[in-house]
């Protein structure tokens, strides 16, 4: 999966082990984690399992763009974290990705024992995107437009597009989302 260098980037990863060594994982963990906020870009970690007795524990790590993971990724720091494990660590399964889901996804530190935060319904999304989308439009046809009459449909749209993204991505949805955020994990 090619990245965006632009966007933050998560990465979901299930490992396996013995339940009968629960307190190794648990250093192994917070190890990784604390040499991981070192590093530049770093915005939080988290790991859950389905239940205490669980074989599976399902991690999450995020960084601000692809660069930083990648510089975590191939340091030498993460290197001796993962070899430490040899032998009581099975990694059976990676994910990474990028985009608006992004947006929703507070950068925090879980612990083992705390629930998994669920994602936002989508009508909270869905309601949360138009509530930045609808001012912006309005103010982009009031000032943008007017510049832009003279030109085609396609043209008028892809410039106001190039404009308007960046706006939404950067400056608009970050806020509405801080703002909302007790909205959106409510129920």
């Amino acid at each position: 999966m090619k990245l965006s260098p632009q966007l933050a980037v998560t990465v979901a990863i299930t490992r396996r082990v013995a339940p009968s060594r629960d307190a190794e994982m648990n250093a192994w963990v917070r190890a990784g984690a604390s040499l991981a906020e070192t590093f530049p870009g770093f915005l939080g970690t988290g790991w859950v399992r389905p239940e205490p007795s669980s074989p599976e524990w399902h991690m999450l790590y995020r960084f601000a763009d692809a660069g930083a993971l990648r510089g975590w990724e191939e340091s030498p720091q993460r290197k001796w974290w993962l070899s430490s494990a040899e032998g009581f660590v099975e990694h059976t399964r990676m994910e990474k990705r990028t985009g608006i889901e992004g947006w929703f996804d507070p950068p925090r530190e879980l612990q083992v024992d705390q629930p998994a935060p669920a994602a936002p319904a989508r009508w909270k999304q869905a309601i949360t995107i138009w509530l930045g989308f609808f001012p912006v439009s309005l103010l982009s046809g009031g000032l943008l437009a007017p510049h832009l009459a003279a030109l085609n449909l396609v043209l008028r749209t892809l410039i106001s597009t190039l404009v308007l993204t960046p706006i939404m991505t950067y400056l608009v949805l970050p806020r509405i989302t801080r703002i909302l955020q007790p909205w959106l994990r409510r129920g």
